[in-house]
């Protein structure tokens, strides 16, 4: 199945059979003390100079979140959203829980953009699916609902397929939906990368819908995080991951190798060209 994203001019395939597509993580003030500073500070060029590290480290969409305390989220993100946009043309990912901030996001954005997110919660749906399809755009679905996450795969499918119909309804067709499995750290729950990968499996199966997960959650609080990360990422695409969010400075080479190794790249051509394009120093055995 294929969810086609577009930015200014550029077209990107987000295909379950596929290369996968990496969502660049950096433009989002969680975490990123600088940014949060900058966005407080009304230094919104700062965003600029992420977009362009992003996409030169081969991100091909970029994530734009403006979440921080004292924000006015509505009038920031769209404006975000233009400059990003502007800088790299790349499709823009509208990362916001806030339905006003998303509607006046969807208009800046260029192409046909993706919206991060929706959920299984009623209030949710009401509020997000009729926004993606006024504006034609693509939609990430969390399995979560009024419960929170579920702990097993069996009813994090359920929610799935909850979004899925409720945006068939209204006339969102399934190749403009996106799930996420959703991730929960394992230093909490040692299941937790277990069960997400056995509803990665689950949901492919029945669905057969691409996709994304924010692989680098499962390994909050825990040692040597980029181990757990990497490891971890592998594992989503053996299991039919085709989207990723993440940083693609510190995650790109591990993506096309992964691609290559489970029969995504014929001929290594993805690895090959990421490689002469991010060249560096190679570890001998």
């Amino acid at each position: 199945m294929q969810t086609i994203l577009k930015g200014s001019s550029k077209e990107i395939i987000v295909n379950t059979d596929g290369p996968v597509v990496i969502i660049g993580e950096k433009i989002n003030p969680t975490g990123h003390k600088k940014l949060a500073q900058a966005l407080q500070e009304g230094r919104l060029e700062y965003a600029i100079e992420l977009a362009v590290k992003q996409a030169a480290a081969g991100a091909d969409i970029l994530d734009v979140n403006v979440g921080v305390p004292g924000i006015d989220d509505v009038a920031i993100l769209p404006k975000v959203v233009k400059l990003v946009a502007g800088a790299a043309d790349l499709p823009i990912c509208l990362d916001s829980p806030n339905p006003k901030a998303l509607a006046a996001a969807l208009l800046a954005a260029p192409g046909k953009p993706l919206v991060n997110s929706v959920n299984g919660e009623e209030a949710s749906l009401s509020a997000i699916l009729p926004l993606v399809k006024d504006r034609g755009a693509a939609v990430i679905g969390l399995t979560l609902d009024e419960n929170g996450i579920p702990t097993d795969p069996q009813t994090r499918l359920s929610i799935a397929g909850k979004i899925i119909e409720r945006a068939a309804r209204i006339g969102i067709p399934i190749e403009d939906i996106i799930i996420d499995p959703l991730v929960l750290t394992i230093g909490v729950d040692s299941n937790a990368g277990k069960v997400t990968l056995q509803t990665v499996q689950m949901i492919r199966k029945e669905f057969g819908v691409n996709i994304s997960l924010g692989a680098s959650n499962v390994s909050f609080g825990l040692p040597d995080r980029p181990t757990i990360n990497i490891a971890f990422l592998v594992m989503l695409i053996q299991a039919g991951a085709s989207c990723l969010i993440t940083d693609a400075a510190k995650m790109g080479y591990y993506v096309r190798a992964a691609d290559l190794l489970v029969g995504r790249d014929e001929f290594a051509a993805n690895y090959i060209r990421y490689f002469r394009k991010h060249p560096r120093e190679v570890p001998q055995p």
